[in-house]
């Protein structure tokens, strides 16, 4: 005797029961049930759409209408049964309304399919992701903006190969951080426009039969308009592809400020004092501070770069139109925007609270000869070429190397040695203060530039 499972809605096709490993491995509901209110909101406007064009009756409507909230009510409370012999997210709702509303929920499905439907979904699903990393990417830029205010003067060194290179102000360093965080957030717009597009109305891949109305669907869910191509529409994952690219900046770039924090947290540095409440102690050593959460951060940020690497392999052999593969588009597009948010939100928590110790940051940028390329310059002032101001600067830094002393400390007599044309004016601009005083041009350390470039930023932000 033939045996088939009938509690599948797409059953009828088959002679015998998926086999139960089989039917554990191919379902997707475990993880693409946090669309389901996406799945809803799809749903209610194609319903919307189908009565529009006589498909469904507006009681049919009503009904649907009911019972789509009442599964999400159900959802919402934890109360909803999910099913693998269902398969997804999608045909879990449809059983469960057909068991509520019965044929008028058999008939939500005329004009589409899963192939669309989920494209749709997760089109929706990554929009509002969006808004939510946006969020907590500019409470991080605020953030950013207030400590950098705070310590426009401190002066500390500015680093190039991981040496003293030039004194800088902590102020100027924290809004370099800024300026590529105002790039991710481009980056992210640019992604929501492209992703704006509804595929909803595609089918399995070459469109339906029925009149339908896709300009009403993609305006009742805020859609810039419809996809233009059946089969790109349901097979097209450059969005996600897109996202995950600029996530994975982002995360760079978290990963960079984490790497500075946790150096400048070191007893080696002592730059900064991160709040206890973002560390942890050891197990073994008592006297331990560990920064956790930039070290955990920094670690994610390979977790993310994966799931990028991982999307680009999985369409990167893909013939049209739509393909299983793609099932396994989801669970990287989720983990890469959990990732985001939570790492935003820890350093915008964490950022506020961050102590700069000044003395310690102004005595490292004393050491290492920060001030060598501006005795070049005031040198290049005084008529002379600059290579052969490099050459005057370099003997005078072996002079300080072997006697210990940094450039402001040598005596007159010592630097007019090298070169007559050194006056005592000489040490306005060998004194920290003088050096990022005299880089006060837009994008310069100087810490009036500095407070000018926090006020501009402020401007962009919207709140």
């Amino acid at each position: 005797m033939t045996t088939v499972n009938t509690e599948k809605l797409s059953s009828a096709r088959f002679a015998e029961a998926t086999d139960a490993f089989v039917e554990e491995f191919t379902a997707s509901v475990s993880f693409d049930q946090r669309m389901a209110r996406q799945d809803i909101e799809g749903s209610l406007a194609h319903a919307a759409m189908l009565c529009k064009i006589g498909i469904l009756t507006e009681q049919e409507l009503a009904d649907i209408r009911s019972g789509l909230a009442q599964i999400g009510g159900e959802i919402e409370r934890g109360e909803f049964i999910w099913s693998i012999k269902q398969e997804d997210v999608h045909m879990n709702i449809e059983a469960r309304l057909t068991d509520l509303i019965g044929i008028a929920g058999k008939k939500l499905h005329t004009g589409r399919s899963r192939n669309d439907q989920v494209a749709t979904d997760i089109r929706l699903y990554l929009r509002s992701e969006i808004e939510m990393i946006l969020l907590q990417l500019q409470r991080l830029q605020v953030a950013l903006l207030d400590l950098a205010e705070r310590e426009a003067d401190t002066i500390m060194p500015g680093f190039t190969h991981l040496q003293v290179a030039q004194p800088v102000t902590f102020g100027h360093h924290l809004m370099a951080w800024f300026e590529m965080l105002c790039r991710d957030k481009e980056r992210l717009q640019d992604c929501s426009k492209r992703l704006n597009v509804m595929p909803l109305g595609a089918a399995a891949l070459a469109g339906t039969s029925y009149p339908i109305d896709r300009f009403m669907t993609a305006e009742l869910l805020g859609f810039s308009r419809p996809s233009n191509n059946s089969l790109d529409s349901v097979s097209d994952r450059d969005f996600a592809i897109e996202f995950a690219a600029a996530g994975s900046l982002i995360m760079l770039h978290l990963s960079r400020f984490s790497e500075e924090l946790v150096l400048w947290a070191s007893a080696q540095f002592n730059f900064i004092d991160i709040p206890d409440a973002f560390c942890t102690g050891s197990s073994i050593m008592p006297q331990k501070k560990n920064p956790d959460v930039p070290e955990l951060v920094r670690g994610k940020s390979g977790r993310v770069a994966g799931h990028l690497v991982s999307l680009l392999m999985l369409m990167k052999s893909q013939p049209l139109a739509y393909n299983k593969d793609n099932q396994e588009d989801k669970e990287p597009l989720f983990d890469t925007a959990d990732t985001l948010i939570n790492s935003l939100r820890a350093f915008a928590d964490m950022m506020p609270r961050i102590q700069a110790k000044r003395e310690n940051m102004y005595n490292a940028a004393k050491r290492g000869f920060a001030t060598a390329t501006d005795l070049a310059d005031y040198l290049v002032r005084k008529g002379m070429p600059f290579r052969d101001a490099h050459e005057v600067v370099g003997q005078a830094v072996r002079l300080g190397l072997q006697t210990e002393r940094d450039l402001s400390e040598l005596t007159l007599d010592e630097l007019q040695g090298f070169s007559e044309t050194i006056s005592s004016d000489v040490f306005d601009i060998l004194k920290l203060e003088g050096s990022v005083a005299a880089r006060n041009h837009i994008g310069g350390t100087a810490p009036d530039t500095v407070r000018q470039a926090i006020c501009d930023a402020r401007q962009q932000i919207p709140f």
